[in-house]
């Protein structure tokens, strides 16, 4: 990836220090001086300070940097910041894009209120003490009158809040958060949360020697740009991707395996691959004996059999059986071979192996919470959590009580040691919440 590439114009040589750069370097973000292209021709120069921030058109959170004239204070441009982890200064259109939303003259800097019916669009501009009073008085009469199923609190997107915000809620007996998780994320968000305590695991894909994909477009997700990046890269060195895709993505053209199943059929199609691991004894046996409850799991369901680990794997070979790659063809429409094809190239990678899904096969199936559910067993039959792959750790997360309905979580090395907490206990919370619950108190 560093390798010396010549410029198209050999002239960019002769630049100073080492031909063009991508970014402006680090030490001259303070004072960074550029030519206004509003007198071009003539270089006039403009003086400018590059500020780091955050893209928040969608979840990734990349990196960004706004260059700021320093005469006008005014923001002349959005533009990748090469020094955040995540992105690395390569950013698909919507962070440039941002600055639009900036200027935008419909943009909505202050709290208005709706004076006329609902659709006229009649609304005037009130001061936030008014909405945070008529906010928290309406809750409050809502509480105190025992009417907690008529409260929601809704947001577009949520951010690091989230987890403060429920328990306030719950803490009053409302169970009424909404937000576009709800119709996006929420079915693959469960599937992980019942299996692995966390909702979003964070595979090392540049690591992996096999990848597989569903419904988690690398080219057109919302998300995936540092995802798609190190796919890429991994691609580069050698990995194989496997997509199941009912359509022939972007993604699925760069695959190595395209299975375009029917939809809804994914579950099953991964069940068949777990079972094949299972029946010809491809999985990672030490792993799943010290780090899955399978004790647990024969006391509570199966304690008139032999309470070992050789009795736990026979259940587990019974259990599965029913998914054959036969059975699981029939529901997907596809050739049985394929699916053990590619269960044996999971096997093969082991604890490389890297999976995603996400929208489409989670949330627009019923019962597709179970899809990831299934992905997850996948993934710890061959040990692909919370392991070493080529020399990098995957980093897991263990819980630690601290109530009923919030857990802390600490992060973990590939040894189980504990190296520091997740952050899911600190973080900033929104100050307007803060303020309704003050002002109802």
């Amino acid at each position: 990836m560093n390798e010396q590439r010549v410029p198209l114009n050999p002239d960019a040589l002769k630049l100073e220090p080492n031909g063009l750069a991508s970014y402006p370097p680090v030490e001259k973000w303070d004072d960074w001086i550029e030519f206004d292209t509003a007198h071009w021709p003539r270089k006039v120069e403009k003086r400018c300070q590059i500020i780091p921030t955050i893209c928040f058109n969608c979840e990734a959170a990349c990196g960004l940097v706004a260059v700021v004239e320093k005469e006008t204070n005014q923001i002349r441009r959005f533009e990748g910041n090469p020094e955040h982890p995540g992105s690395r200064g390569r950013n698909c259109a919507k962070g440039p894009a941002t600055l639009n939303q900036v200027s935008d003259p419909e943009r909505i800097r202050y709290p208005l209120k709706r004076v006329g019916k609902r659709g006229e669009g009649k609304w005037e501009r009130v001061s936030w003490d008014e909405v945070l009073d008529d906010i928290a008085g309406r809750v409050r009469k809502a509480l105190q009158e025992d009417r907690r199923n008529e409260i929601m609190y809704h947001v577009g997107r949520p951010g690091h809040e989230l987890l403060y915000h429920q328990r306030i809620l719950h803490s009053w007996g409302i169970d009424g958060h909404n937000s576009h998780t709800n119709v996006c994320s929420a079915g693959a968000r469960a599937g992980y949360a019942f299996w692995s305590g966390i909702d979003r695991p964070s595979p090392d894909h540049a690591n992996a020697r096999f990848i597989l994909l569903l419904s988690s477009h690398l080219e057109a997700g919302h998300y995936f740009n540092p995802h798609a990046q190190r796919i890429i890269e991994a691609k580069n060195a050698g990995t194989k991707i496997a997509v199941i895709d009912t359509r022939l993505s972007n993604t699925a053209s760069k695959a190595d395996y395209w299975m375009s199943t029917w939809p809804g059929s994914e579950a099953a199609i991964l069940l068949a691959m777990c079972n094949v691991l299972l029946q010809e004894d491809l999985f990672d046996r030490d792993f799943l004996r010290h780090w899955i409850n399978w004790e647990e799991f024969l006391r509570e369901e199966h304690s008139d059999k032999q309470q070992t680990f050789q009795s736990f794997v026979a259940v587990l070979k019974e259990t599965y059986a029913q998914y054959t790659p036969e059975f699981a063809a029939k529901e997907a429409g596809i050739e049985p071979g394929v699916i053990v094809e590619v269960a044996h190239e999971v096997a093969k990678a082991g604890s490389a192996f890297s999976s995603h899904v996400w929208r489409n096969t989670a949330a627009g199936n019923l019962g597709g919470w179970q899809v990831a559910r299934a992905l997850q067993f996948l993934s710890v039959l061959v040990g692909a959590v919370g392991t070493v792959v080529r020399g990098h750790e995957f980093h897991y997360a263990t819980v630690v009580e601290e109530g009923p309905s919030s857990p802390l979580f600490e992060a973990c090395d590939a040894a189980g040691r504990v190296v520091g907490p997740m952050g899911l206990a600190e973080g900033r919370v929104a100050g307007s919440f803060l303020h309704v619950i003050d002002r109802m108190l």
